[in-house]
């Protein structure tokens, strides 16, 4: 008899204790994104065609980028990962976004995924984010994209485009208000690189 009470004591000691415990990191307060400084208002239309519409694809990236943290330039040979900062989709991702509605916005451009074969424009825009996070030592933060863009008559030209903001303090909400402001700077010189 006593057996029999003992189980289910043990089971619901067992499961009031698993809501106290978790296997995970604890989520962090929020998390950050890139929000375009200028974007298309809402109801407005765009039309193209196929040679006057640009390919955007994402952007390759080195392996400390490719996660959603942000990377720490500790010296010239350390890197850590800023404490809370976390980005809602890998930085590759967002900055590809951020690049299509800058430049929709600046140029009148269609912009389309590069990766969707069913749609077709004969310009393309490529390229590498080299450096999208945190240096410690200047208390500042980088955004480096090398852009590779081929127009409709086939003519491929690169570029290097750089944005930095200092002064930063290492706090997530500060460096990822910096990316976002940098970011933008970026793409809005490359929005009008492919616009001239």
């Amino acid at each position: 008899m006593k057996r029999s009470l003992l189980a289910p004591a043990l089971l619901a000691s067992t499961l009031g204790l698993s809501g106290c415990i978790s296997f995970a990191a604890d989520p962090p307060p929020s998390l950050l994104t890139l929000t375009p400084r200028t974007s298309l208002p809402a109801g407005s239309a765009v039309t193209s065609t196929r040679d006057t519409a640009i390919a955007i694809y994402e952007p390759s990236v080195p392996q400390r980028i490719n996660v959603t943290r942000v990377p720490v330039q500790v010296d010239d040979s350390s890197i850590a990962y800023l404490k809370d900062a976390v980005w809602v989709e890998k930085p590759a991702r967002l900055f590809k976004m951020l690049l299509s509605e800058t430049i929709s916005a600046q140029t009148g451009r269609v912009t389309v995924d590069g990766e969707d074969p069913a749609i077709l424009a004969d310009a393309k825009l490529r390229g590498s984010l080299r450096h999208f996070g945190y240096d410690a030592p200047t208390s500042s933060v980088v955004v480096q994209f090398d852009a590779v863009r081929e127009s409709e008559e086939g003519v491929i030209e690169s570029r290097r485009f750089e944005a930095t903001v200092p002064g930063v303090p290492a706090e997530a909400a500060a460096v990822g208000d910096a990316l976002n402001r940098a970011a933008n700077d970026v793409a809005a010189e490359v929005a009008e690189w492919v616009g001239s």
